[in-house]
């Protein structure tokens, strides 16, 4: 199943104009959101702590490695002289990166859905940036309005469950799984009279074997698709035939 590191914004200095905190404090609360989608879909993460900087979030990313993306999320601010007057959304990536522009494409299509002005939705290639130039997995970040300009920040502020929605529609779209909206987790007993039940990556009979769930263990669900669950087991997600599990 694929493995993330979020990365929302550090940057604790750069303020709302609208009062509400700050560019870090936002983009958490975005990424607050974005995580049941991610439990609910079988993506994996490892996220940074605001106490840390993009720089660190990078190394962290590199240093454990295994992560099939990298996605920062950040606001954005209007250039000296322009204070205030500039609106939309930029996804960066690395121009050298296939994976990383596909993945921009993505995202930028979900989030015209989504913002006010989807004509002001676009994608961008960068060599500037850390987060996408650095990190060994493909990576995007991703300027989700301006907060600067009153307009945008005020509907970051009010929009966070749909943006999130997005996002979590963009990567189950870049990683080719289907897209389940978050449920209550429970618990459900592997029921199979004997054989062990097999955990796969995609919900169907063709899909990768990542593991055999003995008969009687307990897994955690987190969400359900045509007659598949998504289970999570001992540090181990993927998709079980519900027929199989009770509970």
């Amino acid at each position: 199943m694929p493995k993330i590191y979020l990365s929302p914004s550090t940057q604790d200095w750069n303020p709302y104009i609208t009062g509400s905190g700050s560019e870090e404090y936002n983009m958490n609360l975005l990424a607050d959101e974005l995580e049941p989608y991610l439990l609910s879909n079988g993506i994996q993460w490892v996220r940074n702590r605001p106490e840390m900087t993009a720089a660190s979030s990078i190394r962290q990313a590199n240093d454990i490695g295994g992560f099939d993306f990298y996605l920062a999320l950040h606001s954005n601010a209007s250039g000296a002289g322009n204070e205030g007057n500039t609106r939309g959304v930029i996804v960066f990536y690395y121009p050298t990166s296939a994976r990383g522009r596909a993945a921009a494409e993505i995202f930028a299509e979900q989030l015209r859905a989504v913002y006010p002005l989807p004509a002001l939705v676009r994608t961008q290639e960068t060599t500037a940036l850390g987060e996408v130039r650095q990190p060994r997995a493909p990576a995007n970040l991703i300027e989700i309005g301006y907060h600067d300009n009153y307009a945008d920040a005020l509907w970051i502020e009010s929009n966070r469950p749909q943006t999130a929605e997005a996002l979590a529609r963009g990567l189950t779209e870049y990683f080719g799984l289907p897209f389940i909206y978050p449920q209550p987790m429970r618990q459900a007993v592997v029921a199979t009279g004997g054989a062990p039940l097999r955990l796969r990556d995609y919900p169907g009979m063709d899909g990768d074997v990542l593991a055999l769930l003995p008969p009687g263990a307990t897994v955690s669900v987190y969400g359900e698709w045509q007659g598949w669950y998504v289970v999570h087991y001992e540090g181990m997600v993927g998709y079980a035939a519900a027929a199989y599990l009770e509970g």
